[in-house]
């Protein structure tokens, strides 16, 4: 049974020798949970998919609207698996207060960062090669049908440096 712990150790572990690329990162998560057995796999998932649920906020894709200048669904999606992929640390102040991306990130380009798809696959190509078999269902409640919190206009740049400001500053200005 994968604990909280062991997830971050991955994670952090894969973007500390993929020093930070989230290509590089997504492909060698896939190579070590492809050493796990298929149950640990599944708790990876688990793991992942619920942190992803929990992101799906009006607030973070205000601010990943900020960092991408602008975000549509796939991208906002892209944006959040990106986010777990830079640790707890990263993840969870982003989601205590998404302004403080202006002080958890140490940089950001918009050309590599800020998008890691493949990143919420690992854990399906992993359980692929290992099984055979597609990723079963993880038996999470689905994702709400709309963000949680309240709309933020991405379309308005005083409503998003309003709302974000140091973020704004920082990445924007």
């Amino acid at each position: 049974m994968m604990d909280e712990t062991e997830f971050w150790e991955l994670i952090d572990g894969t973007r500390e020798d993929a020093q930070g690329d989230p290509e590089d990162q997504s492909d060698l998560l896939v190579e070590r949970l492809t050493g796990l057995d298929p149950d640990s796999v599944l708790d990876f998932a688990r793991h992942f998919e619920a942190r992803f649920n929990r992101a799906y906020r009006w607030d973070l894709w205000g601010a990943a609207a900020v960092l991408l200048d602008g975000a549509s669904d796939d991208a906002f999606d892209a944006f959040r698996a990106w986010l777990i992929g830079q640790g707890r640390e990263v993840f969870e102040g982003a989601l205590h207060d998404p302004d403080d991306l202006a002080e958890l990130l140490e940089d950001f380009d918009e050309e590599r960062d800020g998008d890691c798809e493949d990143l919420g696959y690992a854990a399906d190509e992993a359980y692929e090669r290992l099984t055979g078999l597609e990723l079963p269902d993880l038996g999470l409640p689905p994702r709400p049908r709309e963000p949680e919190g309240l709309p933020i206009d991405f379309e308005s740049d005083a409503a998003l440096a309003d709302r974000f400001p140091n973020l704004w500053e920082r990445f924007r200005d």
